[in-house]
């Protein structure tokens, strides 16, 4: 794993603006490019295919049209009008009918009711058609404003709609049982995001022991939690627990990223675990790319070596 100090790099260098054009270039060209291994495409015509391809691997979806941050109103309102378009294109491809979305392309710094109101737009769009819509969690200064948005639509009846937390965070404990007590679905991370050490666990281990306590507490209290990993020890003390406490395999989730760890996907939905692989597609990838360079050395490696190729 690498230390919070690269972490911290590889989230500042995320927001040049020279390397972003430099990567845009190269890592997205054909279907060689290095990032085309944890990005489906930088099209919807190109997520649809990814996605099947998941799926005829016996594997579940969730779709995240990437993006956020967005500076200006029109911004976000074009991003909103990007989802509503990419519901109808999954129901028209007949795939599985799950997306993921961050608050803060959807407006949330310009205003929160903008982004309350753009994600009900596309709540009203999608559940009629059974999706089931993730919010996914940023960093510690979205976290009141992300949850406060979800607990609103909750409470309007809005409810194939679940939420993310992050062990890093201190506060994920109490935040847990504030959408337990709800009856929603929460997928459980680590978090990629650099914190400061008065809201965030620093060390790995500390932020393991809060992942495992946090999914001690899922399945006890959850409602069909997913557990967002690739760390084996994590995967290992969810399976674990479960049996202990008696949760069926169908009762909860394990979730990877994709292009990390097929081998591992493939070895879970054999064992009967459900898995769901989260596909990113779009052209803002650039920033999703380097927080996941930033997870792991692995990836690191991975990129030099398809660059070496490229060369």
């Amino acid at each position: 794993m690498i230390d919070a100090a690269s972490k911290a790099f590889f989230q500042a260098i995320s927001r040049s603006a020279f390397l972003k054009l430099l990567a845009t270039r190269y890592g997205m060209s054909g279907e060689r490019g290095f990032a085309r291994r944890f990005i489906a495409g930088e099209h919807v015509e190109q997520v649809i295919a990814a996605a099947r391809a998941v799926e005829t691997r016996g594997l579940a979806i969730t779709l995240d049209y990437l993006g956020e941050s967005v500076s200006e109103t029109p911004e976000a309102r074009r991003a909103t009008q990007e989802y509503l378009d990419i519901v109808d294109r999954i129901v028209a491809a007949g795939i599985e009918r799950n997306i993921s979305l961050k608050l803060s392309q959807l407006g949330l710094d310009l205003d929160p009711q903008l982004g309350l109101d753009n994600l009900r737009r596309i709540l009203q769009r999608a559940s009629p058609h059974g999706f089931f819509v993730r919010i996914d969690m940023e960093s510690s200064a979205y976290t009141d404003a992300t949850l406060d948005v979800f607990e609103t639509l909750w409470e309007e009846g809005f409810r194939q709609v679940g939420v993310v937390l992050q062990s890093a965070l201190r506060r994920s404990a109490e935040d847990l049982r504030r959408v337990t007590r709800m009856g929603a679905r929460v997928r459980l991370v680590k978090g990629a995001y650099k914190e400061p050490r008065e809201l965030a666990w620093q060390r790995r281990a500390e932020v393991d022991a809060a992942y495992v306590s946090l999914t001690q507490a899922l399945l006890r209290e959850g409602t069909y939690p997913a557990f967002a990993t690739h760390d084996p020890a994590m995967i290992a003390a969810a399976k674990t627990y479960a049996a202990e406490y008696g949760v069926r395999r169908d009762a909860f989730e394990f979730q990877m990223l994709y292009g990390i760890r097929r081998d591992l996907q493939t070895a879970l939905a054999a064992e009967g675990y459900k898995v769901r692989v989260y596909i990113p597609f779009g052209r803002e990838w650039f920033p999703y790319f380097m927080r996941r360079l930033g997870e792991r050395p692995a990836n690191v490696g991975f990129v030099i070596r398809a660059l070496l190729k490229e060369r």
